[in-house]
Order: structure tokens, then C-alpha cells, then sequence
């Protein structure tokens, strides 16, 4: 008996056991996970774009006392300051006790999302039925985005300058879009084809109204009775659609999901997960040491180009204006920075384990999952951070209650993925992922464990602070 207890004592000193959240946590702390989660679900229905989203996230941190920064203006301890980027893509930061100089506490996300974008003269007739052209934006599986029910949200800049904003299918009783589909008994052809030929991106067609205008005569009558509905409610004709964005994205509501109720399904969770645990942490931050930042960048899902991703200088010229006024340079202050690249994962998937590597895979209600490095194949794309990085951050959320995991983007040369880690490690800051595990990514319904996104939430929270 005493050496069996010996044998099982070495064990549990030497051999590294991952934690289900459920079985250590308490009664207390899963309430307060359970209220996190309702707030969070709250969050994915107002929040279906990037637009929408920092909108969103403003007038919550309004209410939390940050106001808009002023480039140059002096700064002091305890200010709580945002800077929105063209309204699409917001950094929050509350000034720390310490100088710039010893760097910032960064957690950085996404809050794009994979979706259909209508081209730029959308709208064409066809068979006495209008439909809208689409573009999709970042990876998706074109399969998944035909018949289910869409909404759209466009904002329009008219040569006066006016700016109008649209929103269709988002309230009691209005409309909705979908794109359909073949039925079984006439698809013989497209089920021959492999699900990526099978719908095409030409072929993802907004299905948007069929009753013609009985005054007119000829072809394009229902194109003229919706460019009437668009006129009378919003003022727009079509040429306005040349200076317009308009997003279609799936019209799901957030839904708890099992009987147990341990899970959320939602569009758009990549990354608004882990978006919503920056948001949560840095709106109850009442004073730190280092000033903490919460990043919240577009684009991410084509590459972070452009002047709202995070290739763009604006990061720079936000922390610049900050280090400017206590004469210190940029450089020396991300060189002392850290930053949790807030990124989600995959999960393992019982029905698909054939893509991951089980012992180095993400599972759910494990908690937030670190990665070393992401890219593809040979970490190509990665930042791949190193072992002090991953000591820091498991000593740090040790300390703090956090459960954290390690994982990976699949099986080596299965295929990968990128975040905006290497971006912020190009600027010379200690960075790592660390995010929300979720199954079926990309898809338009997602599914995370609220255990995981809690856990996610309390991971920058101890950044924030420590």
C-alpha cells in the first residue's frame, strides 16, 4: 500500500494533469461565470459587424467613464481613455502608475467576422425575382451560408457627405434574406461535386424580393419596387450602393446550447469571444501599474490590411501621442510591453479527430487556451513565442485562479491558421495567443463553453493587473 501511495505521489508531482473548470470550480464562481456568459450573449446580438460592434463597445465604455482621447493631451493615472479607428476598430486604455517607459499591458483581438459582403452594384432581376450580389469576406465554407436566414446591415455615404446607416431583419417582425438551395430531387449534378464546388461564389445570390411594379412596363419591375423601398426608407438610389458597405451575416440569436446549458451558439464568435473578455476586463479596471490596453483591430480575417487592420500604423501613432508626453520613445515602450494576442482556437471534435493530435489539442470546459505558435506546417506564419513567454503567462494565471490549457491548430501539415500575433511580435512586443477554444469555426453558428470564455475573461484580467 505504501508504495503504491509513493508511486501515485510522484505521479502527481511529475506528470502535468489539464483541469476540467467544472470540477474545480465553485458554486460562486460558476454563478458569476453564469452572468458573465449573459452579458456576453448580450454583446453577440448587438454586435453583428465591426461597425455595429464598436459602436456597441463605446457607449459601454462611455458609462464606464472613458472618454475620446485627444492626440497630445497630457495624461495621467487612472485616465480612462478609447480611440475609435474610422469606427472600425477601437482601442480602450486605463493610464497605469508607472512611466510608458516600462511598457503596457496589451490584450489585442479581432472583430471581424467571416461574412457575405454585397458587391457594389448588387442589386439585378432575374426570372421576375431581385436579387443582391455578394462577395464573401474572409474563409468560409460557401455550403454552410445557402438557406438559413440572413440580415443586413450597409452604411451609406452619399455624395453630400451624409452618412446613412441600414439595418434589415434585426428587429420584431421585419425581414429577412437567405440564399437558396437546390432541391434533393434535382441536385444529382451538385451532389456529384465536392462541397467546395458545390455552391460557388458567384452562386451566393441574396434572395431579396419578387413583386413587380404595376406601372411600369418591361424588364426590371421588381428592381424598381425594392429601389422604391430602399428610396422611401432610407433616401437611397442605386447608385449610392457604389459608396456603400453592405454586410449580410447570419440572422441566429446567441442560444444557450445542451441540457445542460454549458455552452453558447452564435454567429461571429470568432473573435467577438475574446473581444468581449478584453471589453469586460479593462470596463471594471479601476487603477493599474502598467496602463493597460485593450485592442480591438479589423480586418484580421483578409490579412489585417488596410487602415483599420492591424498592418496599419494606428496602434503606433495612439501610443506615440501617450509615450510623447512623458518624453519617452516608442520603441523603448514596446520593447518593455506584453501582450495576450486574443485569439480564438479550435476544440477537439469527437466527430472529426482525425485533424487533431489529441494530446496537444484544445478541449472544451479546459479553460483558455495558450499557443505557442500558430501559422501552418512548419510554424510558417507564426511568431511561435518563446519558453520565457509561456513561463510568464503560466505563473501569472496560476497565481490568479486562471485554467488555462495548451494547444494547437490541428495536426502538423493538416493546415493552420494565423492571428495578429506576429503583427504586435513585429513591433518588437512580447506576445502570445491565448483565446476562446470553439467548434465548428467559421461557420455561421459557432459553439464555445461559457467555462472557457469565463476563464478567457479572467486571463486578461490578471494581465490587466499584474
Amino acid at each position: 500500500m505504501a508504495e503504491a501511495k509513493e508511486k501515485n505521489e510522484k505521479k502527481e508531482k511529475l506528470f502535468y494533469k489539464q483541469k476540467n473548470v467544472y470540477d474545480i470550480i465553485s458554486d460562486e464562481e460558476k454563478k458569476a461565470c453564469e452572468a458573465y456568459a449573459e452579458g456576453y450573449k448580450r454583446f453577440l446580438d448587438a454586435c453583428k459587424t465591426e461597425r455595429l460592434g464598436v459602436k456597441y463597445m463605446i457607449s459601454l465604455a462611455e458609462k464606464a467613464g472613458f472618454r475620446p482621447y485627444a492626440f497630445g493631451s497630457p495624461v495621467k493615472a487612472g485616465d480612462r481613455l478609447y480611440f475609435s479607428n474610422r469606427g472600425k476598430a477601437l482601442t480602450l486604455a486605463v493610464i497605469g502608475s508607472k512611466p510608458f517607459a516600462e511598457g503596457l499591458n496589451i490584450a489585442a483581438a479581432h472583430v471581424d467576422s467571416p461574412r457575405l459582403d454585397l458587391k457594389q452594384i448588387p442589386l439585378y432581376e432575374e426570372g421576375e425575382i431581385a436579387f443582391f450580389k455578394t462577395h464573401y469576406y474572409g474563409g468560409i465554407k460557401k455550403y454552410q451560408w445557402v438557406a438559413i436566414p440572413l440580415e443586413l446591415y450597409g452604411t451609406v455615404a452619399l455624395k453630400s457627405g451624409e452618412i446613412i446607416d441600414v439595418a434589415v431583419g434585426n428587429g420584431p417582425g421585419e425581414p429577412q434574406f437567405c440564399i437558396t438551395d437546390l432541391l434533393p430531387h434535382l441536385s444529382g449534378e451538385q451532389m456529384k461535386k465536392t462541397l467546395a464546388d458545390g455552391i460557388t461564389g458567384e452562386g451566393l445570390n441574396i434572395l431579396a424580393g419578387s413583386i413587380p411594379d404595376k406601372e411600369s412596363e418591361g424588364t426590371d419591375r421588381v428592381k424598381i419596387t425594392l429601389l422604391e423601398i430602399l428610396n422611401q426608407k432610407y433616401g437611397i438610389v442605386e447608385e449610392d450602393f457604389i459608396s456603400a458597405e453592405f454586410e449580410a451575416v447570419p440572422a441566429f440569436r446567441a442560444a444557450d446550447i445542451g441540457l445542460d446549458r454549458s455552452m453558447i451558439g452564435a454567429y461571429g464568435q470568432d473573435d467577438r469571444s475574446c473581444v468581449y473578455a478584453e471589453l469586460a476586463a479593462i470596463l471594471e479596471l479601476e487603477k493599474c501599474e502598467k496602463t493597460a490596453v485593450c485592442l480591438i483591430a479589423d480586418k484580421e480575417e483578409v490579412g489585417s490590411d488596410g487602415v483599420s487592420g492591424m498592418k496599419a500604423r494606428s496602434f503606433e501613432r495612439f501610443v506615440r501621442s501617450l509615450c510623447d508626453t512623458q518624453g519617452t520613445r516608442i520603441e523603448d515602450c514596446f520593447a518593455n510591453s506584453f501582450c495576450i494576442s486574443a485569439d480564438v482556437c479550435n476544440a477537439f471534435d469527437p466527430n472529426y479527430p482525425e485533424v487533431s493530435e489529441k494530446r496537444n489539442s484544445a478541449k472544451l470546459n479546459y479553460g483558455v487556451c495558450l499557443l505557442k505558435f500558430t501559422g501552418s506546417r512548419g510554424k510558417s506564419g507564426s511568431s511561435d513565442a518563446s519558453a520565457e513567454t509561456v513561463g510568464k503567462l503560466r505563473a501569472l494565471f496560476d497565481k490568479n485562479g486562471v485554467t488555462w490549457q495548451m494547444g494547437e491548430l490541428g495536426k502538423v501539415d493538416q493546415g493552420g491558421g494565423g492571428t495578429i500575433a506576429l503583427l504586435m511580435a513585429n513591433r518588437d512586443i512580447e506576445t502570445i495567443d491565448a483565446g476562446v477554444p470553439v467548434l465548428s469555426m467559421h461557420s455561421p453558428f459557432e459553439v464555445v463553453s461559457k467555462a472557457d470564455c469565463y476563464m478567457t475573461y479572467k486571463a486578461v484580467r490578471a494581465l490587466y493587473n499584474s
